[in-house]
């Protein structure tokens, strides 16, 4: 894994009303990096995501990509966000389009390729996440861990320096999990730097480098898998632990 830093977040906090989403947080990110965060419901392991790629603004803090602070005034949001690359928990196609048009959409419309070249971009995206042959197929005509799959093709095709998932497989039938999370650990062979909010602690453990563990909008506890999971530190992050894998492992038999 190449050392650079390429995201770092300084002091991040973030609140609606009196209500404080998160508070002080500071995260740095290394190129080629996959973090996975955990953490209870509530605790803003999303909207920290939504805040890393400016979709959502932080009331206090700096976010850096490769040096250069993107929560500065004036800065050119969409530009950011083609580099920091976001796949959602729902899929968020556009059902009139084909599985190739969606991911052709952001090449034509933002970047502005010429279609031959968005039609070459966009088949080697689908091709990378198995779906070369659903190119074709509208979302209706899609498993939902085929949309899962045309949403991360739209999101590699923009050529993103860094990649977020919230939750990408929460909304998948079990059986469909899988084929997600496998072209994930794909990303991550390759040296994607990826920031993962997920609760499948198979692939949190698998395929991360780090851990973050968040609770009540603050980073209690990070370290490399083995550690969090076989030594943690904090009495609360062994809480969780044992209740989330108590709980998915008994869905996971059912």
């Amino acid at each position: 894994m190449d050392s650079a830093l390429i995201l770092q977040a300084r002091n991040l906090t973030k609140r609606y009303g009196a209500n404080i989403i998160f508070q002080d947080i500071s995260l740095d990110v290394q190129k080629g990096e996959t973090i996975v965060i955990i953490g209870p419901s509530g605790t803003g392991k999303s909207t920290l995501l939504r805040c890393l790629n400016l979709l959502t603004h932080v009331d206090s803090g700096q976010i850096f990509l490769e040096g250069e602070e993107i929560t500065a005034p004036g800065i050119n949001e969409d530009r950011v966000r083609q580099q920091i690359g976001m796949v959602f928990q729902n899929f968020l196609l556009f059902n009139h389009l084909t599985a190739l048009d969606n991911v052709m959409l952001g090449l034509t419309k933002v970047r502005k390729l010429p279609k031959p070249q968005a039609h070459e971009k966009a088949m080697h995206e689908l091709a990378r996440v198995g779906l070369a042959d659903r190119a074709g197929h509208y979302p209706g005509q899609l498993s939902g861990g085929q949309q899962q799959r045309v949403a991360i093709a739209r999101a590699l095709a923009m050529d993103p320096k860094v990649m977020l998932f919230d939750e990408p497989t929460s909304a998948l039938d079990p059986e469909l999990i899988g084929e997600v999370l496998g072209v994930m650990a794909q990303l991550a062979r390759e040296n994607m730097t990826m920031l993962v909010v997920t609760h499948e602690m198979g692939f949190a453990r698998e395929v991360a480098d780090r851990i973050v563990f968040m609770e009540k909008g603050h980073i209690v506890e990070q370290g490399a898998p083995d550690d969090l999971f076989e030594r943690p530190q904090h009495a609360r992050t062994r809480e969780f632990l044992w209740k989330i894998t108590e709980l998915y492992g008994k869905k996971e038999k059912k």
